[in-house]
């Protein structure tokens, strides 16, 4: 099989620990080029994790003709900018979610892509775990009946000194984490987004700590969401559910977003429990392959340009409501 060669815009934590070693996983990826904004970071990242080419400005590395795709895990603030420098440069895209700051710079960027013909998609990698797909073929089953409710919840510690601190930055939990609640909850309900209410609580920094809200869908559903970086910051305390009713039936399920190794959940219907099981390899190194097979194959994203959309404009629909 072919292997795309890939370059990673940033040298930030997500590379380290999630997708260097997805790229490292992926059987049609090569880990080939860093650039970070000193030369001195690039050269030491590319001697840690065995980066052929280091670059010292992001400038650059969109200049290496060898570099076929493009990882971008930049702040959130700074997306757009070198989404669209890298798509002009020819380069395929993954960007880190969020991918934008509002649906219409999403537009943009989607735009931008199919102008110069290479493929964008948005990083959320757990949406293309076999635990997801599991969970989606059991709610499309009917085992549980129409979906009239889904409950979930992301919650994690809170932070000394971090990017998702500040407003310029496009920090806040709704960003970061609320973006988890949304795509799951657009995953499983099939139908149009018709209101969204919602409140959060501030940092005098100006970035939401804490927001809660609620979703109508066109065809009767309901949502609800919370997310927040509210526990002690000496620990590594997390909180995260996800909760799907239908009219014949439930499924609980406890796993934390984006994890790997031996998962399950629980249906409840028919005055009956049924645990299903699912072994799920690193998140990354899937996502890393599936827009490898874009590139060389012609598949489509699975995380497409109109789901990425859509998810901005409920993103856009919260933080109207919360006045961020």
């Amino acid at each position: 099989m072919d292997k795309i060669k890939w370059g990673i815009l940033g040298t930030a934590n997500i590379a380290r620990w999630a997708t260097i070693p997805g790229i490292k996983l992926a059987k049609n990826a090569e880990l080939y080029a860093i650039a970070g904004r000193s030369l001195e970071k690039a050269k030491s990242f590319a001697g840690e994790y065995g980066f052929e080419k280091y670059y010292g400005s992001y400038e650059e590395i969109l200049q290496d003709k060898d570099v076929q795709a493009i990882y971008i895990p930049l702040p959130n603030g700074l997306h757009k900018k070198w989404v669209i420098e890298a798509l002009k440069a020819k380069k395929h895209v993954l960007c880190e979610k969020p991918l934008a700051l509002n649906a219409a710079d999403a537009e943009e960027m989607f735009k931008c892509a199919k102008e110069n013909g290479v493929n964008l998609m948005e990083a959320y990698a757990y949406l293309h775990s076999p635990y997801i797909k599991s969970l989606k073929d059991d709610v499309n089953s009917g085992i549980i009946g129409p979906v009239d409710f889904i409950d979930t919840a992301f919650v994690t510690q809170g932070y000394k000194e971090d990017i998702r601190l500040y407003k310029d930055l496009g920090g806040g939990a709704f960003y970061d984490l609320g973006c988890y609640c949304s795509t799951m909850i657009l995953s499983l309900i099939d139908s149009d987004v018709v209101s969204v209410k919602a409140t959060a609580e501030f940092t005098d920094k100006g970035v939401d700590e804490m927001t809660t809200g609620f979703a109508r869908f066109a065809n009767g559903a309901r949502a609800s969401f919370n997310v927040g970086m509210i526990f002690g910051q000496e620990s590594n305390s997390r909180f995260d559910r996800l909760y799907i009713h239908g009219t014949k039936g439930c499924i609980k399920s406890d796993v934390e977003y984006n994890q790997a190794g031996d998962l399950s959940y629980t249906i409840f219907t028919g005055g009956k429990s049924i645990e299903r099981k699912i072994q799920v390899p690193q998140n990354y190194s899937l996502e890393i392959e599936q827009l490898g097979r874009c590139i060389l194959s012609g598949e489509k994203p699975f995380v497409s340009p109109e789901f990425s959309i859509k998810n901005s404009k409920f993103l856009d629909a919260v933080f109207k409501e919360i006045g961020y």
